[in-house]
């Protein structure tokens, strides 16, 4: 470059194409290096991310980084609090869940029971209309054969005797049936346990009818449906007590319901409930009943011998016995049959100074004999140990609670002693309430 013979630089001579030459290979070095650059960092290498994408896409992180480096230790053990907070209530929210969705399974289920057992009555009524009016039937194998079990239920007239009974049991009736009570003024402190225990128990389908403007007064100040009735005691039922009295008052009260097409669980008022007893019953009988019985014999027959040594070889008669349906619990279907046992009992109780439970029962038992033509109604025991009478839960499973702890009676009935409202009450504390030693007080018999 230093030579002074050669041409200049700038000369436009052959010097000038070598120039050209490196300026060319300069560019297209050039070229070829940002290419290569450009492959490999396509994006630069100086990233300069603006303020409002840098907000956007980290600004959470960094606000949260930024508040623990500036919370102190009191302020992040809150945080962690608040947090496990969360979670507690998030569980109890599952579990409030979950309860309501076993009790609506729950509520299922014994809808689904109601109604087979409902389908189970109209089959049976189908069954009896088929049979009473149509063409004889012929016998099927051994096994096959089944006879009728109930009768079918009546219809209301077009004319309605009593319109204000009817529009009430519109209202409270559930599935046309309801348990019904019968109480007067002498009473109303039962009669309170009694309701209170229905409605704890979640029931309803419940009346009273009240005898006096008393008792009418004291069910509507706690919100109790009631059915104002008057009603005359007999002339021979004066002398048998006044709980006796009332007691056969309700076999005429009741027919007024049946007649109407409501089946009716009629109950004393001496009764705690602690289920709602139209889940337990079966619907398949004309009358179905709370047993006096105490054991699985007593309850439901056994065959009983006598022994008359005067009569040598045949010295053993067997004999049929059952203890008695109480008339203090029993759920009576509208049939022809039903209707005709209550007539039986009123008219008797009209004209016999006698107890309306033997009453109830004989008219039930006795069959046709000479002089007599018995009821055809059929007729089922009650469970119990679902429900229970007062000898069943003092003599036996009061004292042996452990094993009888799988049992929850339907209801319980203080039949067999004098003192009802004191073991109703520790029937409450027991069986509601959990005082474990609420009946210990009490002997088992009366005293």
């Amino acid at each position: 470059m230093g030579r002074k013979d050669g041409p200049s630089w700038g000369s436009r001579g052959g010097g000038g194409g070598v120039f050209s030459s490196r300026i060319t290979i300069a560019v297209v070095i050039g070229i070829t290096l940002g290419s290569f650059l450009a492959y490999i960092s396509p994006h630069g290498f100086f990233l300069h991310s603006t303020p409002t994408d840098t907000r956007n896409s980290h600004g959470s992180v960094a606000s949260s980084a930024r508040t623990n480096t500036e919370l102190p230790a009191s302020s992040f053990s809150h945080r962690i609090a608040l947090t496990e907070d969360a979670k507690i209530a998030k569980i109890q929210e599952e579990l409030t869940a979950q309860k309501k969705e076993n009790d609506r399974l729950l509520k299922e289920r014994i809808d689904l029971k109601r109604q087979i057992l409902e389908l189970s009555r109209e089959k049976n009524a189908a069954q009896t209309k088929a049979m009473t009016f149509g063409p004889p039937v012929k016998a099927g194998p051994v096994g096959t054969m089944k006879s009728l079990r109930t009768f079918p239920t009546v219809e209301p007239g077009n004319e309605i005797t009593n319109p204000e009974l009817a529009e009430l049991l519109q209202e409270v009736a559930i599935n046309r049936e309801l348990i019904v009570g019968v109480s007067n003024r002498n009473v109303l402190q039962m009669l309170k346990v009694w309701f209170d225990s229905i409605k704890v128990a979640g029931i309803k389908n419940y009346l009273v009818i009240a005898l006096d403007d008393h008792t009418a007064d004291f069910c509507r100040e706690n919100k109790v449906p009631v059915y104002r009735r008057d009603a005359t005691i007999s002339s021979a039922q004066k002398d048998t007590g006044d709980n006796h009295a009332v007691s056969g008052l309700k076999f005429h009260l009741l027919r007024e319901f049946l007649v109407l097409g409501y089946s009716v669980l009629l109950s004393d008022v001496d009764i705690v409930y602690l289920q709602n007893p139209f889940d337990h019953i079966y619907r398949d009988c004309d009358v179905e009943s709370m047993t006096d019985g105490f054991d699985n014999l007593t309850a439901y027959g056994y065959d009983d011998v006598s022994d008359d040594a005067s009569m040598g070889w045949a010295r053993y008669a067997h004999t049929m016995r059952i203890w008695v349906f109480n008339s203090g619990l029993f759920y009576i279907r509208p049939t022809v049959a039903s209707i005709e046992l209550l007539d039986r009992v009123t008219l008797r109780l009209s004209k016999e100074k006698a107890w309306d439970q033997a009453v109830f029962n004989e008219e039930l038992f006795f069959p046709s004999h000479p002089g007599y033509e018995g009821l055809h109604a059929s007729r089922r025991v009650m469970d119990f140990y679902q429900f229970l009478n007062s000898k069943v839960l003092f003599k036996t499973i009061r004292k042996e609670p452990a094993n009888y702890a799988h049992i929850k009676p339907v209801t319980i009935h203080v039949n067999y002693h004098p003192d009802k409202l004191d073991r109703m009450l520790g029937i409450v504390e027991y069986y509601i309430k959990g005082i474990k030693n609420a009946l210990d007080k009490f002997p088992d018999g009366s005293e």
